[in-house]
């Protein structure tokens, strides 16, 4: 009976990521396929082809984006986001939506942002109790006046989803910077400490 729990276990841990893998591909190309019911029905491929071949919402949906970005990455394009930004800020309840989204996603996205750019070690949610977590920035305005020393903004993520978690300001002292990259401590966290990341290269001078 050890042997065929042993066997289970371990078709399980072989099994399961490939099927969640797929799942989660297929998931993601059904939903953007679902774009292609935007354009006309002339001009859907199911019926240019006369048959369905998954993975066209996929090119669309990145065509668009491409598009997109070239666009707005030029003077006119700029302007004209700046127009729309200035539309939308001024329609009430939308406006407080669309700013807090805004200002998350350029923090995020923006090359020069500095979200997740740091994996720190901090005890949490106790003393004695140690995590992984993320700086993303520095207290300013009303926040900074009230700290006295020199503290920085840290998201604690929870595991094994890391979208969600806790913001807290914590003593930049308290933090122990690490040297991992910022995937590797997400692997970690995700896997609830299974995926152990590699250890670092040793100096020339160490080895």
């Amino acid at each position: 009976m050890s042997a065929l729990r042993k066997w289970l276990f371990t078709g399980l841990l072989v099994i399961v990521p490939g099927v969640i893998t797929v799942w989660v591909l297929h998931w993601i190309i059904s939903t953007l396929d679902q774009t292609l019911y935007l354009l006309p029905a002339d001009w859907q491929p199911d019926h240019l082809l006369g048959m369905h071949i998954p993975g066209f919402g996929v090119i669309l949906t990145l065509v668009v984006l491409l598009s997109i970005g070239a666009i707005a990455s030029n003077f006119v394009g700029r302007k004209l986001v700046s127009w729309g930004d200035a539309v939308i800020t001024r329609i009430p309840v939308v406006r407080s939506i669309y700013s807090s989204v805004k200002q998350v996603s350029d923090t995020v996205f923006s090359d020069n942002g500095n979200a997740f750019r740091t994996a720190v070690l901090v005890q949490w949610p106790r003393e004695g109790v140690w995590t992984v977590a993320f700086i993303t920035g520095n207290p300013a305005g009303e926040v900074a006046s009230y700290l006295r020393d020199e503290f920085v903004s840290v998201f604690v993520p929870t595991t094994p989803n890391p979208t969600g978690g806790y913001f807290v300001l914590m003593r930049k002292s308290d933090c122990v910077e690490l040297e991992m990259s910022v995937d590797a401590a997400l692997k970690y966290i995700v896997s609830m400490g299974v995926v152990v990341p590699p250890p670092l290269p040793l100096p020339d001078e160490e080895r």
